[in-house]
C-alpha cells in the first residue's frame, strides 16, 4: 500500500511543488498543512508514515512540534530549514527529526532523502512485527498471534482470518484511534473506496466476541467523529 505522507510548510507554492513530485514518483496519499495545529489535527486522526515539517511555521516552532508528535509516535520526520548552521541542524535533530534538508534543495535531493526514509522505516517496522510477543493475555481474551486464534475464557472461538487481522491490528496498536478508511486500508491492504460498513461490521462481530456486553464495550471503542481505538485493561500479560 503506498505510504501516507504529511507535509507542513506555510509556503503553499512549497507544497504544491512538493506534493506533485512526490505524486511523479508514485506517492498519491498526501496531505498537507501550513499551519502547526493544522498538523496536529492531521497527525490526531490519520497514521503517517513521514513527515516532511518546516521548522518555522505561523503559530510555532517545527521542533517544538516534533517534540510534541515524538511522545506518542515514532514517524520518521524531516526538517525544512533556512537555517544553515550546524547546531540549528543538531537541534533537530536533538528534538526527535531523522534528516533534514536545507531551502532551497534540490527536488532530486529532497525525493531521495523522503525515499530513504520510507525504506527505513519500513525495515523497522518489520522488525518490530517479529519480536512482537506471541501471545496478548488480556485477562477475559487471548489472541495468539501464530495460530492465528481467539481464546475467550480459555476457550477458542471462531474467528473469520479478516476479524483475527483487525483484532491484531488493534492489539498492536493500543489507544491509538483509527477511522474506518484506515482500518480497512491497513487490514485489508485496499484503497477504503465506500467501504466504511465492511469495517463496522467486522468490529461489530469482534464486539459479540470479546466484550461481556456489546452495546457497551470496554476494548473496542468508538470515539464519536473520529473512528475506533483498542482500551486493553490495565494489566494484562504477554508471554
Amino acid at each position: 500500500m503506498t505510504p501516507r505522507i504529511l507535509l507542513v510548510d506555510d509556503e503553499e507554492g512549497l507544497l504544491e511543488m512538493i506534493r506533485l513530485l512526490l505524486e511523479r514518483e508514485g506517492y498519491s496519499r498526501i496531505d498537507t498543512a501550513t499551519k502547526g495545529q493544522q498538523a496536529r489535527d492531521l497527525i490526531d486522526q490519520n497514521d503517517y508514515d513521514l513527515i516532511v515539517l518546516d521548522v518555522m511555521l505561523p503559530d510555532g516552532s517545527g521542533f517544538d512540534l516534533c517534540q510534541e508528535i515524538r511522545k506518542t509516535s515514532k514517524v520518521p520526520i524531516l526538517f525544512l530549514t533556512s537555517r544553515t548552521a550546524d547546531m540549528d541542524i543538531l537541534v533537530g535533530f536533538g528534538y526527535g527529526g531523522d534528516d533534514y534538508v536545507t531551502k532551497p534543495f534540490h527536488a532530486l535531493e529532497l525525493v531521495a532523502r523522503i525515499k530513504a526514509l520510507l525504506r527505513r522505516h519500513r525495515y523497522f517496522q518489520e522488525q518490530l512485527a517479529q519480536q512482537q510477543p506471541e501471545v496478548l493475555d488480556y485477562g477475559d481474551f487471548q489472541v495468539i498471534r501464530s495460530a492465528g486464534e481467539l481464546q475467550v475464557k480459555g476457550k477458542p472461538v471462531d474467528c473469520s482470518a479478516r476479524e483475527f487481522q483487525l483484532l491484531l491490528f488493534f492489539c498492536d496498536h493500543p489507544h491509538h484511534i483509527f477511522n474506518v478508511s484506515e482500518l480497512y486500508e491497513k487490514v485489508w491492504k485496499q484503497e477504503a473506496i465506500g467501504e466504511e460498513k465492511t469495517v463496522v461490521m467486522h468490529i461489530s462481530r469482534l464486539r459479540k466476541k470479546i466484550e461481556q456486553n456489546p452495546k457497551q464495550p470496554r476494548f473496542l471503542i468508538n470515539v464519536r467523529g473520529l473512528g475506533y481505538k483498542f482500551v486493553p485493561p490495565r494489566k494484562e500479560g504477554m508471554r
